[in-house]
């Protein structure tokens, strides 16, 4: 009897960001990480003269570890397994940075036009030669459970793809670049709209105590969800990732279409009051396509008469419909701020009773139809004091689910989207612990050399929170990544003139306190903020500010790194003496007279400050305040501080009281 055994082809697998093109991390030890076949034998051959073996374990994970020379020519990295043989191409060595955050690190050096625009971005993009600054760009992506890999890939900033890099980080690598004279290497991995809670493991944040309920929703919906996910593979869909160069919004057969006529039935659908974002409803974080209808009447005077309709802002995108005909769309990502204004052709205006039905897609963060009541109206053009008011209750459907880079289509006429599983709590980039398993886990084996920060919008309105989850996150990385203490440099949210009762300056501040964590830095940016629009036009110099804590801290260039800092009160009868550190060659007023100033007594009420500058001591007096006890600087929404170094460098806004919510 003759028995044969087929013996299983050797294989050796990488994960994304060990690839073509990628940056090591000098002068350090580094690992290299996949899977292969159980306990197989991996040779790994360097091109710099290293060659060392590793073994996978029984479930065919490996790892190995190597030295890295200093910064020089490309080389590539051999992985060979009995007849496999598998190389990785034109690797550097150099600086290795994390850029992570939310959506001001993760706009893109094109910018997101025409609202959100990047100061000399033309310019900047057709002067990018710079085939030694490389970015890997991580795909957004969440989950409730650590993952092992992402979907990106290393990119050169050269003109035709550095417009997508984010534009903090390259304005940082740029300078170190430059700087350094060596390769630096961009790990990008961000989010728009996020809070910091969303970066922590969940055992962190269980281990300090913070999002407890969430964290144990979690646990319960591990399972549930993956009911969800299956469910929704049984679903029509459209994968984004397979269109080039992306997915249009109207063109693309969402199966939908009907939602838009005026014999659909929509009577079983549900309402919701609108303006709204649709978070703060029962549809919660939901990415993807929402039908609204509503049926309205005019006055007989307005028929075979031109209309305006007036939506407000929608986050992000709109298909929009009279009477089953599109009047207007905006299908560009970045519009989220747009008010919508249409105009409805006298040749749809013939019966008093019509439709509007507006299909809105978002695939990130908040989403809706969502500014202020008087923004939704009809009217007759020129004769806005006519206005019908449309705020109110809408009819609305889910037509199609976001998520993982994929379109999920329901079927719109079992109303398919209410029969979806039920889970505890939704798997979201704003869910706890969700960002840090799907785009931090996977990277904590790569060397890096620190991080840099753009975070803290998103958590405007707890700021005490924020003074502790904050640095818990940069402890939860460091702990994770097992190097060390290693650099953390963020950058302190600039300016914006929130809504109404919603103040940034304690989380600004909560940024300040957050310094006291070992090897961090903050570059502010009160003097290049956008108090109307969240997203600064100016990275540039966020960037390299970034940079500079870095040039000096990490790379010992001998320069003056941060603007003034509050150091110490001292009481002085009616007087409060304000000292700094940080003041570079001293301090330096931008104009004649110091604003922005602000003390109070016993009573805890703050008035304006006479402040002048002696000694590069801050002096601080009013006369509605004779016995001082705290004093503030720049502590509102939209301040204009003027308080720098001579260096050019803006000194922080704070306050001497303790942060309360």
């Amino acid at each position: 009897m003759n028995i044969s055994c087929k013996q299983e082809k050797a294989f050796i697998t990488l994960p994304s960001i060990i690839s073509n093109g990628m940056v090591l991390q000098q002068k350090t030890q580094i690992k290299l990480w996949g899977e292969a076949n159980a306990n197989a034998s991996i040779v790994i051959t360097a091109g710099w003269g290293k060659t060392i073996k590793t073994k996978a374990n029984e479930n065919g994970k490996w790892m190995a570890i190597i030295n890295t020379p200093a910064a020089g020519p490309a080389f590539d990295i051999q992985f060979r397994n009995d007849d496999t043989v598998f190389t990785v191409h034109d690797v550097l060595l150099g600086e290795v940075w994390l850029a992570s955050g939310q959506s001001n690190m993760e706009m893109p050096l094109e910018g997101w036009p025409p609202n959100d625009t990047i100061q000399n971005s033309e310019t900047e993009i057709n002067q990018a030669h710079f085939a030694d600054i490389r970015v890997f760009t991580v795909n957004r992506a969440y989950s409730f459970i650590p993952q092992t890999n992402v979907s990106g890939q290393w990119e050169k900033a050269d003109t035709s793809l550095v417009g997508e890099f984010s534009a903090t980080a390259y304005f940082f690598a740029k300078k170190l670049h430059q700087k350094l004279k060596v390769p630096v290497g961009i790990i990008h991995s961000s989010w728009g709209g996020t809070p910091v809670e969303s970066w922590i493991s969940a055992e962190k944040l269980h281990a300090a105590n913070e999002f407890i309920p969430e964290i144990q929703a979690i646990k319960e919906a591990i399972p549930l969800e993956q009911n969800l996910n299956n469910w929704l593979d049984s679903l029509p869909s459209i994968t984004i990732s397979d269109t080039v160069p992306e997915i249009s919004y109207e063109t693309t057969e969402f199966m939908d279409s009907m939602c838009a006529s005026q014999t659909f039935d929509d009577s079983q659908w549900a309402s919701m009051q609108l303006p709204i974002s649709w978070e703060t409803t029962e549809v919660g974080h939901f990415d993807g396509n929402i039908w609204f209808r509503k049926m309205i009447e005019i006055p007989e005077t307005w028929l075979n008469k031109n209309l305006i309709l007036e939506l407000g802002p929608i986050d992000d995108m709109d298909l929009s419909y009279f009477n089953g005909e599109k009047i207007g769309e905006n299908l560009e990502d970045g519009l989220w701020q747009k008010k919508r204004i249409y105009k409805i052709n006298k040749s749809l205006v013939i019966n008093t009773i019509n439709l509007i039905a507006i299909r809105v897609t978002d695939i990130q963060g908040g989403g809706g139809i969502y500014g202020n009541w008087n923004d939704l109206k009809i009217y007759p053009e020129n004769d806005i004091s006519k206005a019908i008011s449309l705020a109110g209750e809408w009819k609305y459907l889910p037509t199609a689910e976001y998520r993982n880079n994929k379109f999920y289509l329901y079927n719109i006429a079992n109303r398919e989207y209410f029969a979806r599983p039920k889970v505890p709590i939704q798997a979201s980039p704003n869910t706890p612990t969700c960002l840090y398993n799907a785009m931090i886990a996977p990277l904590l084996q790569y060397t890096i050399k620190g991080a840099i920060w753009y975070q803290g919008e998103s958590n405007v309105g707890r700021a005490k929170q924020y003074s502790k989850t904050f640095p818990l996150m940069i402890e939860n990385w460091r702990k994770e990544w097992q190097l060390g203490n290693f650099p953390f440099y963020f950058v302190q949210i600039a300016p914006f003139q929130y809504e109404s009762g919603t103040n940034s300056a304690p989380l600004r501040d909560a940024q300040r306190l957050s310094l006291r964590t070992p090897n961090t830095g903050m570059a502010v940016t009160l003097d290049i903020g956008d108090i109307n629009n969240i997203h600064p036009a100016n990275k540039k110099d966020v960037g390299e500010r970034l940079a500079l804590w870095a040039l000096a801290k990490d790379y010992g260039e001998s320069i003056v790194y941060s603007g003034p800092l509050y150091h110490q009160m001292k009481v002085e009868n009616s007087l409060l003496r304000i000292s700094f550190t940080h003041i570079g060659s001293g301090l330096m007023i931008n104009g004649t007279t110091l604003k922005e100033f602000e003390i109070a007594g016993e009573d805890g009420i703050f008035y304006p400050a006479k402040a002048t500058v002696n000694n590069n001591v801050v002096i601080l007096q009013c006369e509605k305040v004779k016995n001082p006890k705290a004093a503030r600087y720049a502590f509102s929404n939209a301040p204009d501080g003027n308080l720098f170094n001579k260096e050019g460098l803006p000194a922080s806004s704070f306050t001497t009281e303790k942060l309360t919510n």
